[in-house]
């Protein structure tokens, strides 16, 4: 029998210290503990099976030589019953002749004994990152294979149904258990801000998301805004003041715009990633920081790298994961969705009915490139819901919708029960594909992304509208069939 993985993961990171010498046990949980590392103790190895069943366990480090149960027996029932989780195996200088069977027995790594206390974080901390990778591996495997989100909840406020989008849902559903910083890139108004929300939430951390946009505060500010200061270290400064790493103790700190900071202050956060330390203005105190780091930016990353504006060592940092965010003319399924979601969410505050769009209106809000992305689109539809009190909104409620990169479409309207004429004018007569391509993605916006709804509007198979709906895809990004 193997156990398999469990779906909701250790809320932190626990290693399983197994060994027989008491002394060593303590050793070794004090090294961890120092790094901020948790840890339980076992002296006898024949609890080990059933106290990892308990899934609190991220590493267990084992001593390959004990009484009763030795580390061997007990390595062959971890690995076959717990495959997915890292084992560190401690071993005399003199045992070293049995590291090579340890390896070949499925276990990551070896320290050597005496302890050696920073090869011990470090092992530790390495085989913390590899269990991730595993876990996110796996998942990500089954969403490749058609699975669907776990936890659709957890992206409750993003209006999408672009398969771009649903693939970086699934990243981070695949990653929640990782406390590896994030970055997050994207035009300006695309909701990075959201992403990182959804992040939290996934994380299932209990502290707080704390946000600040560091592109408006010089070095002095962001230090004091980030680290706090204590009494007297600057004019002003009349009493104790934590910062917001502080106040996102066990949760998230979320840094916008991080591609506007400057040297100084790039420094200082590359130490608090390095060390999880920081000291308040006017202190000496070393203060640890466990809360998780969000960051995001507009700004094109190989560029200021190659400008040397960004420190290197800090980007690699910040981008253990790195998320970009399509802007909204590259899922245009998404535009009609997101004008009824806030047409939806206005009319609710003015206390008044929602209006519908007209064609031309929907026809245009479709073609338009959206410069602004979905902070642009809601503008524009709080405008428009201003300015007409009609129960249509009209195209022109909609000022200056200019036609962007997407080729003007128009509707197939059905006349009587036989002739079809087309409605509006494309620059000149369109060929099929065109046709399809507009007609699926009407039929998407209809159906709000629903792809059975949107099949049976077509009249084919939810398969078939699958395969149009790649072929369509792949042409958008220049891709060959």
């Amino acid at each position: 029998m193997t156990m398999t993985e469990p779906d909701q993961q250790p809320d932190s990171q626990c290693v399983l210290l197994i060994d027989d010498d008491a002394d060593f046990l303590a050793e070794a949980q004090r090294a961890l503990k120092s790094h901020a590392i948790s840890s339980d103790t076992l002296q006898d190895g024949s609890q080990a099976v059933h106290i990892l069943a308990r899934g609190k366990h991220s590493v267990i480090c084992l001593d390959w030589v004990m009484p009763g149960v030795t580390g061997a027996e007990l390595l062959s029932d971890i690995i076959r019953l717990f495959p997915y989780l890292p084992v560190i195996i401690l071993t005399g200088v003199s045992d070293l002749g049995n590291v090579v069977t340890c390896i070949k027995q499925g276990a990551y790594d070896y320290i050597t004994k005496p302890l050696d206390a920073a090869k011990l974080v470090s092992v530790v901390q390495k085989a913390f990152v590899a269990r991730e990778l595993t876990s996110q591996n796996r998942k990500l495997t089954g969403y490749l294979q058609g699975q669907p989100l776990a936890n659709p909840e957890f992206f409750s406020d993003i209006i999408t149904c672009n398969e771009r989008m649903l693939a970086i849902f699934k990243i981070i559903e695949a990653s929640r258990t990782s406390r590896q910083p994030v970055l997050i890139t994207g035009e300006t108004g695309v909701g990075k801000e959201l992403i990182a929300k959804a992040i939290h939430r996934a994380s299932g951390l209990k502290g707080a998301l704390v946000t600040v946009n560091v592109a408006s505060l010089d070095d002095t500010m962001l230090s004091d805004t980030l680290f706090g200061h204590k009494k007297g270290a600057y004019t002003g400064a009349t009493e104790n003041r934590m910062g917001l790493i502080e106040q996102a103790k066990g949760g998230t700190l979320f840094l916008d715009e991080i591609g506007d900071l400057s040297p100084a202050s790039q420094v200082r956060l590359l130490r608090l990633l390095q060390q999880n330390e920081y000291y308040r203005l006017g202190s000496d105190v070393l203060h640890k920081s466990d809360a998780r780091i969000l960051t995001a930016s507009n700004a094109q990353f190989d560029r200021l790298l190659a400008a040397g504006s960004f420190r290197q060592d800090l980007y690699y940092r910040v981008s253990s994961l790195h998320l970009h965010i399509p802007p909204l003319r590259e899922r245009r399924e998404d535009i009609l969705p997101l004008v009824r979601h806030y047409l939806e969410q206005i009319c609710t505050h003015m206390n008044r009915p929602v209006p519908r769009l007209s064609g031309e209106a929907r026809q245009a809000l479709l073609n338009y490139d959206f410069p602004g992305n979905v902070r642009e689109l809601i503008n524009r539809v709080s405008i428009a819901l201003t300015y007409s009190r009609n129960d249509i909104l009209m195209l022109e409620d909609f000022h200056d919708l200019k036609p962007g990169t997407k080729r003007p479409g128009t509707l197939l309207r059905r006349v009587g029960s036989q002739q079809f004429i087309l409605h509006g004018v494309f620059p000149e007569f369109p060929t099929l594909d065109e046709v399809e391509q507009f007609l699926v993605e009407e039929a998407m916006a209809e159906s709000n992304g629903h792809r059975g709804i949107a099949a049976e509007l077509l009249g084919i198979s939810r398969p078939t509208l699958q395969k149009r709906l790649a072929r369509i895809e792949g042409k958008r990004y220049g891709e060959e069939d």
